[in-house]
């Protein structure tokens, strides 16, 4: 089993540190119990996650449960930087966190043997198909819980675009083209990117798999699959092959200077502050940092532009990220049952839309008072989302892939080089050995 856990190499850039409700934790899971006043036994639980940008979310619920079980104390540690190696070494010495986190989809099956079955809980009763779906193993089984539902799309601001006298996001690729042409002569930089991060170029990359598999007539977990055994190849692609590497030239030639320097923060000022009239690589979680700086901001969501198919540019929405609950915990049915409870509380069904205001990952709660949530929901009253194949490949090949794209916008590798790499990465690392 190890082997499986040292597939994992995830490499992020932010160190949150450590919050608790009480004290903290030296290096050790922080479970316990031990008896408490009226009867109840005291319980401490140790969640380990790499999502800061709910750090005051995940504080919140924390308090909230605090009115409600007084007993149970929710050690909470946050990490970006490599998270996954800290996360595989904690396992491997037999400290594994009451509560950790993974991405979904494959990798619901690498942490399978660590993980509590939650497939007759209320919490799994919850969700909604899609989530649930992300959120299950291949024997069907429910082993995560999800972060939050999720969006991945292109990211427009519309005063700029109307400035250039562009009145739709470009859906094909010839749009995309006369859209770059206006915004330039209007003085306006298309793009605004961070590909200084590994995990932005697996959100761009994924609208080009849904399209490549549509065309293969296949669905993007057969083509994954494929990739992964080794049974095609970009060339049976031409929209892997072709347009996604000319679509990220095009990012690069008509975006903001330096890409390889900016980050996800960069990126985000960029686009808020108008030097940009589209940002990539980005979704739904953005869209309250965005509107800290520029308030009144006219952003709109729309699919890629991954061919000349107007039809193939749709956004992605479902479940990425995972929170597990260990199953040899010794407090396991009390994580448990404070899962089931902001999973389907009133309290909780809030807490999505109100505190964390992200996409509620469950059935019954209302979308947070946002602009793209809500664009989103418009846009799937008539239209198809695209699947969420970033869920088909383990993180381990998602962080090579990024990598090796950095290696080619920085001149560094060939696109022949930069495919040939990514079609072994896919090989090697696309599934849990």
């Amino acid at each position: 089993m190890l082997k499986k856990i040292s597939a994992l190499a995830v490499s992020l850039m932010l160190v949150v540190g450590l919050l608790s409700a009480c004290g903290t934790n030296n290096g050790n899971t922080g479970t316990n119990t031990e008896p408490g006043a009226g009867g109840d036994e005291k319980v401490t639980i140790y969640m380990f996650t790499a999502s800061p940008e709910y750090t005051e979310a995940f504080h919140a619920y924390i308090e909230e449960y605090k009115k409600v079980k007084p007993n149970v104390t929710i050690n909470l540690e946050i990490m970006q930087a490599d998270y996954n190696t800290v996360l595989k070494s904690k396992i491997s010495s037999g400290q594994t966190p009451d509560v950790f986190q993974t991405t979904a989809g494959g990798d619901i099956d690498t942490f399978a043997e660590y993980s509590a079955d939650l497939t007759d809980q209320p919490l799994a009763a919850a969700m909604t198909d899609a989530v649930r779906a992300n959120m299950s193993s291949t024997d069907g089984r429910v082993l995560g819980l999800p972060v939050k539902g999720n969006l991945m799309s292109l990211v427009a601001n519309m005063d700029l675009l109307e400035k250039a006298g562009v009145s739709e996001i470009p859906k094909t690729t010839a749009e995309l083209d006369d859209a770059i042409a206006k915004l330039e002569a209007a003085g306006i930089t298309p793009f605004a990117n961070a590909y200084k991060e590994w995990w932005v170029w697996k959100h761009i990359f994924q609208h080009f798999v849904n399209a490549a598999a549509e065309d293969a007539g296949i669905t993007p977990k057969e083509l994954v699959d494929q990739f992964i055994a080794g049974t095609t190849t970009f060339e049976d692609h031409p929209v892997l092959r072709d347009n996604f590497f000319s679509f990220i030239d095009k990012t690069v030639a008509h975006g903001t200077s330096k890409p390889l320097e900016r980050d996800s923060n960069a990126q985000v000022s960029d686009f808020a502050t108008g030097q940009a009239a589209f940002m990539t690589g980005k979704g739904a979680w953005d869209e309250e940092a965005i509107k800290k700086i520029t308030p009144d901001i006219k952003l709109q969501i729309a699919g890629y532009p991954v061919s000349d198919k107007a039809e193939q540019a749709t956004i992605a929405t479902g479940a990425d990220q995972a929170l597990r609950i260990n199953k040899d915990s010794p407090v396991v049915e009390e994580t448990i049952e404070f899962f089931n409870w902001l999973y389907t509380s009133d309290y909780g069904k809030s807490w999505f839309s109100e505190v964390a205001k992200v996409i509620p990952p469950i059935k019954d709660a209302a979308l947070p008072d946002l602009d793209m949530p809500k664009q989103m929901e418009e846009i799937l009253k008539t239209g198809k989302s695209g699947d969420l194949s970033v869920n088909y490949s383990l993180d381990t090949f998602h962080q090579k892939f990024g990598e090796l794209m950095q290696a080619y916008i920085g001149q560094s590798k060939s696109k022949e080089q930069t495919i040939d790499e990514i079609q072994k990465a896919w090989t090697q690392f696309g599934a849990a050995q």
